[in-house]
This record gives C-alpha cells, sequence and structure tokens, in this order.
C-alpha cells in the first residue's frame, strides 16, 4: 500500500480532476468514501451537489485566515494497493482514510478542531485523500513528517488487512514524482515523469565522467537543459535540469535541482566522486584486444575486488563500491545494444535506488570502478559478438554476483528497500547475461566440435586432475563444450591448463551457479587474459579448421595472453 503525500494551492483544481471520467479511462464512479462530516454533499453522487459549493466547504477555515492563509494549504495523498491485491471496500477505504488522516496529524481521532477533508474513490484500487492545511481553531496543523508517518500507518493497514507488504524505507529515497507529475507524463506520452527521466539522463552523463567539465558536457549531449547557480567570483555553486518541452502555464522551463532529482546528485555531493578520482587515462587502441575488451576485462577485475567488500566487514568501503557499480552498470547500458542494452538500463534504474543508505561512503574506495566506467564510455560501443560479446558476458556473470551480495549486505542491514533493488537489478542483469552470452557461447561450442578426440579427451583429464570432485558434473553441463573450447586455446597460448582451472574454480564457491562450467569459461577467459603463459605458444593442432567466426568468439590467443594492466 503506497501514499504519496503532496501539497497544492487549488482545492477546486483537484476536484475537478478526482472526479472527471470523460478523458480518462481508469476513472470510473468517482465518490466519496468518508469525509469530515459524514453528511457532505457528494458531486459524484447527488446531482444538486456543485464542485464549487464542496471546494467552499473544505476551503471555510482557509478564508476565513485571507492574507495569512498558507498558499500551499490543499493536502493530497493518494493510497494506492499493491499489484495483486484484492480489491477493497468503500468501508475498508474509509478506515485506511482515517487512519492516515490521524497518524499525519491532519486529523488526529478525536479532535474536533481538526482539518476539513474528504476521501475520494475514482479507481477500483486507490483513493485519494484531501484536507485543507487550517484547523477551524484558525491554527496550522502538526504534520511534520507526514509522508513517513503515512508509510509507517500503511504498512501496519496492509498487515492487518491482508495485503502485500511493501518494504520499510529510511528516508535516502529520491523523491518520488507527484501525482500532477505523473498526470503530465501520461499527457506528453512519456514513459516516466520529468523528474525520473532527468534523474536518469544525470546518471548517465556521470557514469566514470572524469571531471566537471566533463559530466557538464556529456549532460549537454544528453540533450538536456542546464541552467548553473553561479557566485559573484565565477564559481558554480549548483546546478538544475530541465527536459526539453517540458514546460509550465507560462511556458517556462520547469527546472529540477540535483538534490530534488536525488540526494546524491547535488554538485557537491557529485564533486566528492570526482575528488576520489583525479586520474582517470582514457584507453589506447593497442594491437590484440580491442579497447571495448580491455575496457571490460579491466572491470571484471575492479567488479570482482568490489565484491569483496560486501564480505570484508567495512561498511563505509561497501558503500562506496555500490556507487562504483552502479556507474559501471550506467556506462555497460550505454555502450551496448539491442536487449541487452533494454536489461541494462533497467538494471542501473533499479540498482540507483541500492547505491544509497545512512551509511556515509569511503570515496577513495570507489577509485577502480569509476575509473572502469570512463573506460568503459571512452572505448567506444561493444559490438556483442566475438571477443566483445565475450568480455561483456565476463563483466555480467561477475556483476550478477557482485549484486546479489549487495543485496545480502543491505538485507543484513535492515535496508529493506536497497535490498529488494538489487535483487531486482540481478534479475535484470540475469536476462542482459543470457542475450549477451547466448553468441560467444554458441561459436565456443562449434569451435569445440572441431577439436580432435584425443584433445578432448585429454581436456577431460584435465578437468579430472585440477577438479576431481567436479569433473563428471561439468562434461554433463551443455555448457561443457564451450569448456573444452577455453582450455584448449588456453593451452595453445601455452598456459598451465590445470594451474589455471584450479585457480578459477579457487576464486570463490560454485555450488549456487546454474551452469559451473560457463562460470568457469568465463573465469577462464579472464585469467587467461591477465595471466602470463607458462610457455611459449604452441604451433595450434592440425584439425579441421574453424569458421572465422568461430575462431574470433573463442578465447584467441592474442586475448589469453594479454599482460595484466593497471
Amino acid at each position: 500500500m503506497v501514499p504519496d503525500v503532496s501539497r497544492g494551492s487549488r482545492t477546486i483544481g483537484l476536484l475537478h480532476y478526482l472526479y472527471r471520467t470523460s478523458d480518462i479511462e481508469a476513472h470510473v464512479d468517482p465518490h466519496l468514501v468518508a469525509a469530515y462530516d459524514p453528511h457532505l454533499p457528494d458531486p459524484g453522487r447527488d446531482p444538486n451537489a456543485t464542485f464549487g459549493e464542496l471546494a467552499a466547504d473544505l476551503d471555510l477555515w482557509v478564508d476565513a485566515l485571507g492574507d495569512k492563509a498558507p498558499k500551499k494549504h490543499v493536502w493530497h495523498c493518494p493510497v494506492r494497493t499493491a499489484p495483486g491485491d484484492r480489491t477493497l471496500t468503500d468501508g475498508e477505504w474509509a478506515t485506511v482514510a482515517r487512519r492516515v488522516l490521524a497518524a499525519t496529524g491532519i486529523a488526529p481521532d478525536g479532535d474536533d478542531q481538526a482539518c476539513r477533508w474528504i476521501a475520494v474513490r475514482h479507481a477500483p484500487d486507490h483513493i485519494h485523500i484531501v484536507a485543507t492545511l487550517v484547523r477551524a481553531d484558525r491554527t496550522r496543523p502538526r504534520h511534520h513528517k507526514d509522508g513517513t508517518r503515512a508509510q509507517t500507518e500503511c504498512r501496519k493497514i496492509e498487515k492487518e488487512l491482508g495485503l502485500r507488504r511493501l518494504k520499510e524505507g529510511d528516508g535516502t529515497a529520491a523523491k518520488r514524482p507527484t501525482s500532477a507529475e505523473r498526470r503530465k507524463a501520461e499527457r506528453l506520452g512519456q514513459d516516466a515523469t520529468s523528474r525520473e527521466l532527468l534523474r536518469e539522463h544525470v546518471h548517465r552523463a556521470l557514469a566514470g565522467a572524469a571531471d566537471e567539465a566533463e559530466f557538464f558536457d556529456r549532460l549537454a549531449a544528453e540533450g538536456v537543459r542546464i541552467k548553473k547557480r553561479v557566485a559573484p567570483s565565477g564559481d558554480v555553486l549548483g546546478y538544475s535540469v530541465a527536459k526539453v518541452g517540458d514546460r509550465n502555464k507560462a511556458g517556462e522551463p520547469i527546472w529540477f535541482s540535483g538534490s530534488k532529482l536525488a540526494p546524491d546528485l547535488s554538485l557537491p555531493r557529485i564533486r566528492e566522486r570526482f575528488a576520489a578520482t583525479t586520474d582517470m587515462p582514457v584507453v589506447l587502441e593497442r594491437s590484440g584486444a580491442s579497447a571495448p575488451v580491455r575496457a571490460r576485462h579491466f572491470a571484471a577485475e575492479a567488479t570482482d575486488s568490489a565484491l569483496t567488500s560486501f564480505t570484508a566487514g567495512n561498511d563505509s568501503a561497501a558503500a562506496a563500491q555500490l556507487i562504483g557499480v552502479g556507474e559501471v552498470l550506467d556506462a555497460l547500458a550505454q555502450t551496448s545494444f539491442g536487449p541487452t542494452q533494454t536489461e541494462l538500463r533497467e538494471a542501473a534504474v533499479h540498482f540507483e535506488r541500492a547505491t544509497r543508505s545512512h551509511i556515509r561512503a569511503r570515496k577513495e574506495e570507489m577509485y577502480a570502478l569509476r575509473r572502469a566506467a570512463h573506460q568503459i564510455i571512452h572505448s567506444g560501443s561493444a559490438l556483442g559478438r566475438g571477443q566483445d560479446g565475450a568480455a561483456t558476458a565476463l563483466v555480467l556473470d561477475i556483476m550478477i554476483l557482485t549484486v546479489i551480495a549487495a543485496a545480502r549486505w543491505h538485507a543484513a542491514r535492515g535496508h529493506a528497500q536497497q535490498a529488494e533493488a538489487a535483487q531486482q537489478t540481478a534479475a535484470h542483469l540475469r536476462a542482459a547475461y543470457q542475450a549477451t552470452a547466448a553468441s560467444p557461447l554458441a561459436a565456443m561450442r562449434a569451435y569445440s566440435q572441431r577439436i580432435p578426440a584425443q584433445s578432448r579427451r585429454h581436456h577431460a583429464a584435465t578437468a579430472r586432475t585440477a577438479l576431481p570432485h567436479l569433473a563428471e558434473h561439468l562434461q554433463a553441463e551443455p555448457g561443457w563444450d564451450a569448456l573444452t573450447a577455453v582450455l584448449d586455446q588456453a593451452e595453445c597460448a601455452g598456459h598451465d591448463t590445470t594451474a589455471l582451472l584450479t585457480r578459477a574454480a579457487a576464486q570463490r564457491e560454485l555450488d549456487s551457479a546454474d551452469s559451473i562450467s560457463e562460470v568457469l569459461v568465463w573465469r577462464l577467459h579472464h585469467l587467461g587474459y591477465v595471466t602470463p603463459p607458462a610457455s611459449a605458444p604452441r604451433t595450434q593442432r592440425s584439425r579441421t579448421a574453424p569458421t572465422a567466426a568461430a575462431a574470433t568468439a573463442a578465447v584467441t590467443p592474442q586475448a589469453v595472453t594479454r599482460p595484466r594492466r593497471r
């Protein structure tokens, strides 16, 4: 059950919206379910009642104050049940309205001087509570932290009415769009409100940005209007952004400051990230692996290091790593294509919530991840096939583990909303991985079929020597052919494959893997990339030549012998 508190200045304008049915398909049979006066005429059911009379009744004490009345005197709180919940009766909704009003201090139980209010239902799954913020004794209600108190009361109501139990918040979430913003988004045909779209634009521009100048340049490239707040000295004190075409009734752009988009997007908070990463070199083009591949291998290493932070007991370091992981996700989403990009964008949006808590982040701990995001952005887009696809699948495989670890870290500290956001992120990352890994794995399997039987038996013996407890299981998995291809290429490149496979398996547990062989494919892929070979590369054994696509997608000698880059 979700309450959403906002304030406005026109009672009658809100009433017209609540009772309107002609052009809003979801509005069905608008009517009062409760009010401060049970005998109040209802324009939805009484043909003689008018909106003007209802607005005048609600505004009575406001009008009595004249010029001393608050400008934003309309308190508005839609309350909505979660998808899948049963439909509540009008009587149940009336109880919900009274309890929310009492909990927020707008109309405490038994207070005959309380604010005037109504609750309108115009759809099966929600009501709108409307109150005017002047009491009968001409004072203002004590409604400090009314949004938080409404949330707390709704958690109690969910339990009592047998509804879906939503997660407790901790005050670190970004400001939710108002009902008016959502209605405007619907009118404009937008998938999300301007506030939400602008927040995504700012996060994308911030991902791996080396400094303030690059951040603002990339934000402008996103097509966002920017207004900087400049001191007389010329120093920039803050910034606001607006979506092109989003204007108010006066035709002026609707601006949102960074702090209004999210608590961590104010300019001072953004500058803390820049201060922690002063050296952000661009990935230079070199022979062998492409720049996108090298950037993704660096990101895999940085993400793998971040993974350990969630079990190391240093909460400040873990909080910083969360921010860095979020930037890498944004960077990967910007440089991917097709279904992978779609899923990564959803993952980045969900994980944004998981990056914030009351734990103070030690910003220097995010250096490697911010540098990884920077290199991903500046190395260009990955094509999603061949070495590009394999390198992307590699980093996504590690990212899934990291996000699951982040969910457990949040859950252990009572961060319910962040834990759920991380779990939702993991679901989108799995879908992105499946979309990305299919092509390189298929190419590896095709390559494996061209390996002579004697060599395949040799690689099976390697698996039995390195992993005697897993060898049979590995050979029964669909991913065994891909693993065989990687072992074959690594051996041809001069690696001790027994030692390499033992090291890959020892990196962390394998029991939770859906496909152990696939996990080992990507671990070997990365270990071969960063580990010098044990001997000189061997001449490829005679066999039917693989197709160019298969050979490129497999872990080529150029990829596996690439030395570690720092």
